[in-house]
């Protein structure tokens, strides 16, 4: 006869089942959990220990912000090359299309430099100006839809396209003319392409933005500009940076970021460099 106190056989299946889902639950939550675990310290970049423009634990805190946000604009290794630039040419001019979670840490890491942020989005721009203040932006709108995008590489084949001035002057129709002062008028040292919309077949696309950054860029007034052009897997990305700001001054591709070199073509060494060497 079974004692009082003697589980019960059904009760025992119940036990052993609660235990079960409890050890599958326990498994999924573990895997998941993990997979949004922040990177460890250990695993930035060594430069950032020597940085010298601002303290390596403030520089170290803002990487780990812009790299672990929840939708973050750039993982750790594109950041990586940007930062590596920065270190060797701030206090610099530097010129960054599009707005993020990163924005801050550009700036912080151009420290004593000029940091200038071009964002379409009124609301968005509203919200992070409202949370970092310090930061400089402009609004700027864009006329283009990347369904154009063929139509727009096309024309940008013709000779008028591959004339090197101010985009405010120029008669290729991918040149954007309605941009801020500031951004003509300035010599700038790295430029980041990381906007406006271009995904999922819908906004403006980056056709005429990539083609007017080549034209600051090979403006200058002499020395180099490194530019960095993000989600490279993407069509438009690809193909019109390749194009306009050509596959000779590519440098290096981590993840969806392509970094080019471009000299200026207004130096005597390079007043007869074609658009495209």
């Amino acid at each position: 006869m079974k004692s009082k106190n003697q589980p019960s056989l059904i009760n025992l299946k119940l036990m052993v089942l609660s235990f079960f889902f409890l050890l599958v639950l326990y498994v999924i939550l573990r895997s998941n959990y993990s997979s949004f675990q922040p990177i460890k310290r250990s695993s930035y970049p060594s430069f950032l220990s020597i940085c010298n423009k601002i303290p390596p634990s403030l520089a170290t805190s803002l990487v780990h912000y812009a790299t672990t946000n929840v939708t973050p604009q750039q993982d750790l290794y594109e950041v990586s090359r940007t930062l590596r630039v920065l270190e060797k040419k701030s206090p610099c001019n530097f010129l960054v299309f599009g707005l993020g979670f990163d924005s801050l840490l550009w700036a912080s890491l151009n420290h004593r430099g000029r940091t200038v942020f071009l964002e379409d989005d009124k609301n968005w721009m509203k919200m992070v100006k409202k949370q970092m203040p310090s930061l400089e932006i402009y609004h700027v709108s864009y006329e283009t839809d990347i369904k154009q995008a063929d139509e727009l590489l096309y024309k940008g084949k013709s000779e008028e396209c591959k004339v090197v001035g101010d985009p405010r002057s120029s008669k290729c129709p991918l040149a954007i003319k309605n941009f801020p002062r500031i951004v003509y008028e300035t010599e700038w040292d790295v430029i980041m392409v990381d906007a406006p919309v271009g995904s999922y077949n819908r906004g403006p696309g980056r056709m005429n933005t990539i083609y007017t950054v080549g034209l600051l860029a090979k403006n200058k007034e002499d020395g180099e500009t490194d530019v960095f052009v993000h989600d490279i897997e993407r069509k438009v990305e690809d193909t019109f940076s390749r194009a306009f700001l050509c596959d000779a001054y590519i440098t290096e591709e981590i993840g969806r970021l392509r970094h080019f070199n471009i000299p200026s073509h207004r130096t005597i060494a390079s007043s007869r460099t074609p658009f495209c060497p």
